[in-house]
């Protein structure tokens, strides 16, 4: 398998995942559904185990990072700037792909046995704010509440910032364990192929096309709305912005952007990003240390612009609930601030009721969404890591810091 890229080996997974769908689902043959199932839960399941100590980790060391890199407060306002520029841009591209191809009207979806999720998991804005502070700092890890961990990360990462030398052994402690923990998730990664495998080939198994074809627009929408960000947004930034060609860079992040999709965890494929965005686009290592870590957790223009700005037309739409300008304002503003609610995890559903309960619009049209959820979470997240790549080589390159030695190269090996 050395012999095979690491591309190629997903590529493979993919194909072979769907393969095997087609043939558990039309065969009705039950055991190798339940086999692609748990394959493909082992891999999930072995990457959110390593969420908890990477993500505090990770921003940790991240802004302890900070200090040795000149201008760090300049870097750090940049890449926020960036971060809620592609977002807009993201969501506009949602809510002008909502009016035109109108993804509710005429669906004929029986409404009363669609179920919201329990009031207390669907995302108010004061839920949201307050269930950033834990109430108890073991519950945030064993829960995995990354917005929480990320909180306890942030404000850790700034007290050693202030403390200076004497939080050295406590920033070397969380750098070893980073490294650990990075170490044993690459090993998980390379097994991605298989895990690919399994996650496509249970979701082909399952739903085939039957779920689709109801949602069949609403679910082109969503995968047409994240490709325009892919093949219009984001290379025209990094023709005209980071004046480099847009080909190269798809062509160097493609393994990320593959495990991203077959995983649907921005967290879990970070390893991978972050090797990436350093080895083959030329981002400096220091400042990459910032801004990848920061972007699997809160740079979502799939999941948290794109997605939640055509589920509120959809839902609005299913419900005959009339929308006005000022209720698509507000869902753009709720997408590009709301990012971080999305917090690198499988789904978007706290995105989602937050945006709904925002605007106004029935929490149980969440249930309506929930059954084709994780074939649209794929290419959500291949969006949402293709973003957290390109804005770190903006940035790099208005800063002089962009390596065009490295982001022009052949791509090197990841292994």
């Amino acid at each position: 398998m050395k012999k095979i890229s690491f591309s190629l080996q997903l590529l493979l997974g993919l194909v072979v995942g769907v393969a095997l769908g087609f043939v558990a689902r039309a065969g009705d043959v039950d055991w190798l559904t339940a086999t692609l199932t748990e394959a493909g839960s082992i891999f999930i399941q072995l990457l959110k185990l390593a969420v908890p100590p990477l993500v505090f980790t990770a921003v940790v060391v991240s802004m302890a990072n900070l200090r040795n890199v000149s201008g760090a407060a300049r870097l750090a306002s940049k890449t926020l700037m960036w971060f809620l520029i592609t977002s807009l841009i993201a969501v506009a591209f949602g809510l002008a792909l909502g009016l035109i191809i109108n993804p509710g009207q005429g669906i004929n979806i029986s409404t009363a046995g669609a179920e919201a999720i329990d009031q207390e998991d669907a995302g108010t804005w004061l839920d949201f704010l307050t269930g950033i502070i834990p109430t108890n700092v073991v519950t945030a890890f064993t829960e995995l509440n990354v917005l929480q961990i990320v909180f306890l990360g942030v404000v850790l990462g700034a007290a050693a910032l202030a403390i200076g030398e004497k939080a050295e052994p406590f920033i070397g402690f969380s750098r070893s364990v980073l490294e650990l923990v990075q170490k044993a998730l690459w090993w998980v990664i390379r097994l991605a192929p298989i895990g690919t495998a399994g996650l496509i080939g249970k979701s082909v198994a399952t739903y085939g096309w039957d779920l689709l074809a109801p949602l069949a627009k609403f679910s082109a929408g969503v995968y047409i709305g994240c490709l325009l960000v892919l093949v219009v947004s984001y290379p025209l930034l990094l023709s005209f912005v980071g004046k480099v060609n847009p080909l190269t860079f798809y062509r160097n992040a493609w393994p990320a952007l593959e495990l991203a999709f077959a995983s649907r965890s921005s967290v879990g494929t970070m390893p991978l990003t972050q090797r990436v965005t350093t080895d083959r686009l030329g981002v400096d290592r220091d400042y990459a240390a910032f801004a990848v870590p920061f972007g699997a957790t809160t740079k979502m223009d799939g999941c948290a612009a794109i997605y939640p700005a055509l589920a509120a037309i959809f839902v609005a739409q299913v419900y005959n609930v009339p929308l006005n300008a000022g209720h698509y304002l507000l869902i753009a503003f709720v997408s590009v601030i709301g990012s971080a609610a999305t917090a690198g995890l499988t789904g978007a559903i706290v995105m989602l009721t937050l945006t709904l309960s925002t605007v106004g619009l029935p929490l149980e049209g969440v249930g309506l969404l929930l059954a084709i959820d994780p074939i649209l979470d794929m290419m959500r997240t291949a969006t949402n890591v293709a973003g957290q790549m390109v804005v770190p080589v903006l940035v790099s390159r208005s800063e002089g810091r962009l390596d065009e030695a490295v982001f022009n190269a052949p791509p090197q090996p990841l292994d």
